[in-house]
């Protein structure tokens, strides 16, 4: 059985007792394989995991899906408190300094630490490149080619490098794939390489059906257009559950309720998927 649970993410929950903020952390238990999915921007997602009862000290993984700090700046935050974890899975270029650009201003977007920090804690440091299975049935998925040339990433977002600033690729970004037996399960943390050029990658390298797909997709700042060939590319799939959240903008999530009816839903801290 695979059970996920929303610690962190940006809209209100029915739950009052919860915090959202902007960012993302999932908790997944697959079978007692226990992973935390991204740390959000704080703290907050560990006060949600308490209210929840969920415990964090007893983590067989951390997945950090791209070094922006929606995402993994609360890293710090569970380190300095004390917790750990055996394992620390990055992509390849995780550690490159990520910013916004805005004219000739450069807004760092960093999680505000590096690798040094994190090997100065105990932890081991994985770094992701091409597909990683990191336990029967769950592997890691970095390098997505892009075969939907419409899935572009916002000219605004750049990463620094020994040659100065240049346009962030986000080849560092990852997602996780979880064998059930109904299907795959695939987490996406923002999909900056588009959803689709991702669905479509780890079902390629899998082989595998696609039963649900949860997380970002990163259709906030996209045209209409954009948006409704990226839901259909998801409704393609077949997949039986569509949770989105985050950055996957609110037009996103109304159009693919439209489409995918109640195949779709919008999630939200305290919220919890249960696959047999």
């Amino acid at each position: 059985m695979l059970r996920i649970t929303v610690l962190m993410e940006n809209s209100p929950s029915a739950n009052k007792a919860l915090i959202n903020e902007h960012g993302l952390s999932l908790i997944l238990d697959a079978d007692g394989y226990r992973l935390l999915f991204d740390c959000g921007s704080g703290a907050h997602f560990m006060h949600n995991a308490h209210k929840l009862g969920i415990n964090l000290t007893a983590l067989d993984g951390i997945i950090l899906s791209h070094s922006h700090y929606d995402h993994a700046a609360g890293f710090r935050d569970f380190v300095e408190v004390g917790y750990r974890s055996p394992a620390l899975y990055v992509g390849k270029g995780f550690f490159d300094r990520k910013f916004s650009k805005k004219g000739s201003v450069y807004t760092d977007l960093s999680a505000g630490w590096d690798e040094s920090f994190a090997s100065a804690h105990g932890f081991k440091v994985h770094m992701v490149s091409g597909t990683m299975e990191i336990a029967p049935g769950i592997s890691i998925h970095q390098g997505f080619p892009r075969t939907h040339e419409e899935e572009t990433i916002p000219n605004r977002f750049v990463k620094e490098t020994g040659r100065g600033f240049v346009p962030d690729d986000f080849s560092d970004e990852i997602a996780l794939s979880i064998k059930t037996t109904e299907g795959l399960v695939v987490i996406a943390g923002c999909s900056h390489p588009g959803i689709m050029n991702m669905v479509d990658e780890i079902q390629k390298r899998t082989g595998e059906r696609i039963y649900a797909v949860i997380g970002g997709t990163h259709l906030t700042e996209a045209d209409e257009e954009r948006t409704r060939r990226s839901i259909q590319a998801l409704d393609s799939t077949g997949a039986e559950i569509i949770g989105l959240c985050h950055c996957s903008g609110l037009n996103a999530e109304e159009m693919a309720r439209e489409v995918l009816g109640g195949r779709a839903s919008s999630i939200v801290p305290g919220d919890t998927i249960v696959i047999r």
